[in-house]
């Protein structure tokens, strides 16, 4: 597969979708939006951008809730030529700063409801922000922004999208910041062209008339796939709501009378907290087809649990952000719970070990990728550019182990390993193993120093609601399933785990937090 030496990709999914104009596109909480609409609004909103004073590859921050006008807002900004940096919505006014400062961005296109976070953001420092454009704007506007809506009904559609090639800057992702400062992380045109062409359509099968719906929000590189870059390169439909993916939220959704989704994207975080809800919906009163889940490994025992319910498999899979979308999974009619499958087609896997030489089948080793979907750098950070993108590969920054028939299974994040006793322990294998109890709802594990200074494990548990369960009982639990070494010598009981945006448990945190103790 090639693509041309000019490739817009505002303009490849437009001209995809121009036999289906009448089609809806997107539903979100204020109405429907056919394909036609689509391709409409983002052309004016392009020329709108333009006639702002905002040129081809300057950066704009896109801080918007999910509903219609951020794909409007995005692809809007591709077909002319400029870069949007999307961002994630549930941030400080701090972080915020940081971003206008770090990306250097011209314009803000912000929801209405995050215009009075993002003004404070831009109070604390100097920023190149000279336009607002509000999304909902919930009231009078201040001096330099004009709604969204307004700004789309002035222009008229611009003629021709920016020539652009497929290795030009089309937009930035910040990572999720499990392990730290979030980085800008730079994507290209052709970019979701290869996640869509090698996981969206031949792993996940996606059809024209599938309804996707994503917990995860658009500015996450799994959301964008979900609900931009894989239904719009088939023609489907999406869903988006703007409120969080809480289960009742996400059940109102399911089980509407009007657009059911038939394809559901989560997260091992959510999938739990929905099974555990008295909300659950039945099986008949939803019409899923398919569920993906990324973002962490998902165990097998949440996966088991989900489909005995619906009748509908979970496929699990990795990606990052620096990948753009998930490059090992599990398939349909192919899945092989507690792992997360095998390579996708068109991607390279190499786990290697501490030396840099690949490790033997059922090692442990640090997993890279190798594949045309990886981001071009971190800007502005050449030194983690380089940590990363290494001669073509990208490390990823989790271990795995492969088996003998070439499945893949998470082991932890490099920077979470533990070495108990000389041998390493996956704090996932723990944390899934603890999850097989019945009054637990999720547990996080990390390494602590015990009296003679010598690491073990320590869980953090959260019990479900209602549910009861001692230290004492639930390493007795773990001791009867995992090697006596790696069950966890302490066990704090906790109400909430700390987690990014996006669902990643934040381990750092909790050592953080058994340093201050």
């Amino acid at each position: 597969m090639a693509l041309p030496q000019t490739f817009n990709f505002a303009e490849h999914l437009f001209a995809l979708n121009r036999g289906r104009a009448q089609k809806v596109a997107y539903v979100d909480d204020h109405g429907a939006m056919t394909y036609g609409e689509l391709e409409d609004r983002a052309r004016r909103f392009a020329s709108a951008l333009l006639g702002a004073g905002i040129r081809r590859d300057d950066r704009v921050l896109l801080l918007q809730l999910d509903s219609n006008d951020w794909p409007v807002s995005f692809l809007g900004c591709l077909y002319a030529g400029i870069v949007p940096v999307a961002v994630n919505t549930m941030l400080t006014a701090d972080d915020y700063a940081y971003m206008l400062d770090h990306s250097g961005a011209k314009a803000a296109l912000v929801s209405g409801a995050l215009l009075g976070m993002l003004q404070q953001a831009m109070a604390k420092g100097p920023n190149q922000v000279g336009q607002l454009f509000v999304s909902h704007p919930a009231g009078e506007l201040p001096p330099g922004a004009v709604s969204i809506g307004a700004a789309i009904a002035a222009s008229t559609p611009l003629a021709e999208p920016a020539a652009t090639a497929p290795q030009d800057h089309a937009f930035w992702l910040y990572s999720s910041g499990s392990t730290g400062r979030p980085k800008g992380t730079v994507h290209t045109h052709a970019n979701p062209w290869w996640t869509a062409e090698l996981f969206g359509k031949p792993v996940l099968g996606l059809k024209e008339d599938d309804v996707c719906f994503s917990a995860a929000k658009l500015y996450f590189a799994y959301g964008l796939g979900n609900a931009l870059t894989f239904p719009l390169s088939v023609g489907a439909t999406v869903v988006l709501m703007a409120e969080r993916p809480t289960p009742d939220a996400t059940f109102k959704r399911w089980t509407a009378n009007d657009i059911k989704p038939t394809v559901f994207f989560g997260a091992p975080t959510g999938f739990a907290g929905m099974l555990a809800s008295p909300a659950l919906p039945a099986r008949d009163k939803v019409a899923l087809r398919m569920c993906s889940s990324a973002g962490e490994a998902l165990p097998g025992e949440i996966a088991q649990r989900f489909k005995s319910h619906f009748g509908c498999e979970i496929i699990d899979g990795i990606g990052s952000t620096e990948m753009l979308h998930v490059f090992i999974s599990n398939r349909p009619g192919d899945i092989r719970y507690g792992t997360t499958g095998k390579p996708v087609a068109g991607y390279e896997i190499e786990l290697r070990g501490e030396d840099g030489k690949p490790v033997a089948v059922g090692e442990v080793g640090d997993l890279f990728i190798k594949g045309p979907s990886a981001a071009l750098m971190y800007w502005g950070n050449p030194e983690k550019t380089r940590d990363t993108f290494r001669e073509g590969w990208t490390r990823s920054g989790d271990k795995y182990s492969r088996d003998a028939d070439g499945y893949y299974t998470y082991a932890g994040r490099s920077d979470d390993m533990l070495k108990v006793s000389g041998i390493y322990v996956s704090p996932f294998e723990v944390e899934s193993t603890l999850m097989l109890h019945p009054a637990v709802l999720e547990a996080a594990v990390i390494g602590k120093e015990d009296a003679d200074g010598l690491t073990k494990t320590k869980a953090y548990v959260v019990l479900k609601a209602g549910q009861s369960a001692s230290d004492d009982e639930l390493k007795a639990f773990v001791k009867e399933r995992l090697a006596p070494y790696k069950y966890p010598r302490f066990i704090e009981f906790i109400e909430e785990l700390p987690k990014t945006a996006t669902g990643k448990i934040q381990r750092f945190r909790l050592r953080d937090r058994e340093k201050q103790a």
